[in-house]
């Protein structure tokens, strides 16, 4: 198999599962080894994160004009109202936490095992948070406060283990903190531009001296497919939890979590980190 084939195969990936609650990160780990990718060598940890930033641009456009009207003409003229002001609060606890526990969490808890385990349970969270809290009349983007944008930061903090989902975390944060559904999913995304961002910025930068001008195509050809992949499912993601919930995606986790665990145990898949 061409690297060309892997990263267009990495790329749907990605493009699919970054904004379902459905752990990317997880189906990322549990598709190189198939693919016999080593995601420690170039251009591997760099492409990793710089298809999420073209899952990321696909966000931005298909909400360019919310992102227009609230940032340049806000309701409100003061600072705590601002979304740019929300999503920067929403995004300190997440940075805090991954400069401090990131490698940590890497090292521990990256693996199949670790990996399906992490989708089972945020499977059975999924399902108590969507049954407890669910709600889909209630305020839009601009009726976030600032202490509903911080607890569903620290919520996101959650997503720094393998298989749980940043979508899943901040979405599931906003239904908590009392936000209908279809505004959880629309701050959810918001918040994904300034936090993968930042993230993969960084995993670029740390990885930049292994890359060379040879392996810009595939990069280009990752960004490229996650990008066009992830515009059409965060359009459908829209559409649909405007009306259903997010149980088929719990059933989904766990059955994924289930394979995932039968291929461990009979050594199809490495076992733990």
């Amino acid at each position: 198999m061409t690297d060309a084939i892997k990263a267009t195969i990495l790329g749907i990936i990605e493009g699919l599962t970054e904004f379902l609650p459905v752990s990317s990160t997880g189906h990322m780990l549990l598709a190189m080894p198939v693919l016999d990718i080593n995601p420690e060598t170039p251009p591997w940890p760099v492409f990793l994160f710089f298809i999420q930033i073209g899952a990321i641009v696909a966000v931005v456009l298909y909400f360019w004009r919310d992102l227009y009207k609230h940032i340049f003409r806000p309701r409100s003229a003061r600072l705590q109202d601002h979304l740019l002001t929300k999503l920067f609060i929403g995004t300190l606890p997440g940075g805090v936490i991954g400069l401090l526990f990131d490698d940590a969490v890497e090292e521990l808890l990256y693996g199949p095992t670790p990996v399906a385990i992490t989708l089972i349970i945020g499977a059975v969270v999924m399902v108590a948070i969507e049954l407890i809290f669910r709600r889909m009349e209630g305020v839009g983007l601009e009726g976030v406060t600032l202490k509903q944008a911080f607890l569903i930061g620290v919520a996101q903090c959650v997503a720094i283990i393998p298989g749980t989902s940043r979508s899943m975390a901040t979405i599931l944060g906003g239904l908590v903190v009392g936000l209908p559904a279809t505004t959880a999913a629309e701050f959810s995304f918001l918040l994904a531009i300034p936090t993968i961002c930042g993230a993969g910025l960084l995993k670029i930068i740390k990885h930049w001296d292994g890359l060379n001008g040879s392996m810009f195509p595939l990069l280009g050809l990752g960004f490229s497919v996650s990008f066009v992949v992830a515009l059409l499912v965060v359009a459908g993601f829209m559409n649909y939890i405007r009306k259903r919930s997010l149980i088929p995606f719990a059933a989904y986790r766990v059955v994924l979590g289930v394979i995932v665990l039968i291929a461990v145990m009979a050594g199809w898949l490495g076992s733990a980190s």
